[in-house]
């Protein structure tokens, strides 16, 4: 059991599912101490062994408390090891880390009798709150009905793991352009403007859009001013000028942007300088689709790339994915369809459509991956759209980013109100760390597709149901 110490530092009792999202979230504490039920455990050695993606978390977690607690003594153990120099900077943890024996709690002790693995891990955290008062202790999980059970069951403080969420709500999530009121140059203090062969570059000072940041798209009321910031500095703006209406004159693939998100959506899918490409938005607001195009009249029309990667995360993919016959790409044809959907609208207009979806699969090479078989490689010189992203964690995001060779250009695509992973919210999708971790990168874009053209059915189901 951590010693008492001053009244200012927290316990924190961790959940096994914080240790699956984040493997070394036991140093993310600072000056705190942190307790690891011995049920935690338990739980880690079990997941360590199975076949789900999340295994390889389980024994990072483990080799990481392993390589802290290895010379410790059982009493030492239970006491707390100091944690400190395991980090560097000012978040560095200086807190002690115990692992609490709670398999031999005595019944009285227990509030809930049942043998639950959730039920343990609260009863020792309410143990820990009456033996510690008035020191604060607080239960961290990010399963929503253990935080109501913990609660219910007397505990004071109960929380989800907040050291990687960027933003506190949703709303907050940038979305990649800036809409000014009325007129943008009424609003212009003073401008410099220079032209580099086709394109005119404005210079504006800072003050106009104190937050701005790289490849942000500048939009205005009058729909006759379209630009894209170009480079920032504490002064000043360089502002690309594009023209609302060339900026809606943009083509790929035989697709025309309906609205100014898709427009901008399609000019960043276009630009080879930007290799990041992060599409976020309803479902039906045409990312798949204009995704899909900008690759095909890339890779096809204009050679630039030599193939296509599509690649989305399966839903316990050990399970589920080793029953389905055949290939690795016919087995994930059932989790792509929404692809396959797409190019079918892309050709719709084919005499043969068929066959001429097969011709295009073809030319362009497009390759159906699944998420867990992209850990290893390295892809040179394609295009990579990761569908779905946004029940991915920020380490599996990583996992995806870091396999990207030169020439290759990213594009992930996501709703982030159709989470289905168990433990990711709109704030910690791997989806809204990416947003917010990449904005400032020159080499990324993001667009917020605020508007549904799928149908007005769909679009009546977004906004109503």
């Amino acid at each position: 059991m951590p010693s008492k110490k001053a009244i200012e530092t927290k316990i924190y009792v961790l959940d096994t599912n914080i240790l699956l999202h984040e493997p070394h979230a036991f140093l993310s504490f600072k000056e705190h101490d942190v307790v690891v039920p011995m049920t935690v455990l338990e739980e880690l050695d079990y997941i360590k062994d199975s076949k789900k993606d999340v295994a390889r978390d389980a024994r990072v977690s483990i080799r990481a408390m392993e390589d802290l607690l290895h010379d410790a003594t059982p009493e030492q153990m239970l006491e707390g090891v100091s944690m400190q120099g395991l980090g560097a900077g000012k978040d560095a943890p200086t807190g002690s880390l115990s692992i609490y024996a709670d398999l031999n709690m005595i019944e009285a002790q227990q509030v809930f009798t049942s043998n639950e693995n959730d039920n343990r891990i609260i009863n020792v955290a309410l143990h820990l709150q009456k033996t510690f008062a008035p020191q604060q202790l607080v239960l961290v999980t990010k399963d929503l009905n253990m935080r109501l059970k913990a609660k219910g069951a007397g505990l004071a403080n109960v929380q989800d793991y907040r050291t990687d969420q960027l933003i506190s709500d949703i709303k907050y999530l940038s979305r990649g352009y800036h809409r000014f009121e009325g007129n943008f140059w009424d609003q212009v203090s003073s401008v410099e403007s220079r032209t580099e062969g086709r394109d005119t570059i404005h210079t504006l000072t800072r003050q106009m859009l104190p937050e701005a940041y790289v490849n942000e798209f500048l939009l205005d009321g009058t729909r006759e001013f379209a630009g894209l910031v170009e480079s920032v500095d504490e002064d000043h703006l360089e502002v690309l000028d594009l023209g609302y209406d060339r900026l809606m004159n943009k083509h790929a693939w035989g697709i025309s942007p309906k609205n100014v998100g898709q427009a901008m959506a399609m000019h960043a899918l276009l630009d080879t300088h930007i290799d990041l490409v992060i599409l976020t938005g309803p479902a039906g607001s045409g990312k798949t689709l204009l995704a899909l195009a900008a690759a095909l009249e890339m890779v096809v029309e204009k050679n630039m790339y030599d193939k296509i990667i599509v690649t989305r995360s399966t839903p316990d993919i050990a399970e589920s994915i080793g029953f389905l016959p055949g290939t690795e790409e016919e087995k994930m044809a059932p989790w792509l369809a929404a692809i396959t959907d797409s190019l079918e609208v892309l050709h719709k207009n084919d005499e043969n459509s068929k066959s001429s979806m097969n011709y295009i699969m073809e030319k362009a090479n497009i390759q159906f991956k699944s998420v867990n078989f992209m850990r290893g490689r390295s892809i040179q010189n394609a295009i990579v759209i990761l569908d779905e992203s946004q029940n991915l964690t920020a380490s599996q995001l990583k996992t995806i980013i870091t396999r990207c060779g030169e020439g290759t250009k990213l594009i992930c695509s996501g709703n982030l109100a159709q989470i289905d992973s168990n433990y990711l919210s709109p704030v910690t999708s791997g989806l809204t760390y990416l947003v917010e971790k990449f904005k400032n990168f020159s080499g990324s874009a993001t667009i917020n597709l605020d508007g549904v053209v799928r149908s007005r059915l769909a679009q009546f189901a977004e906004e109503q149901l």
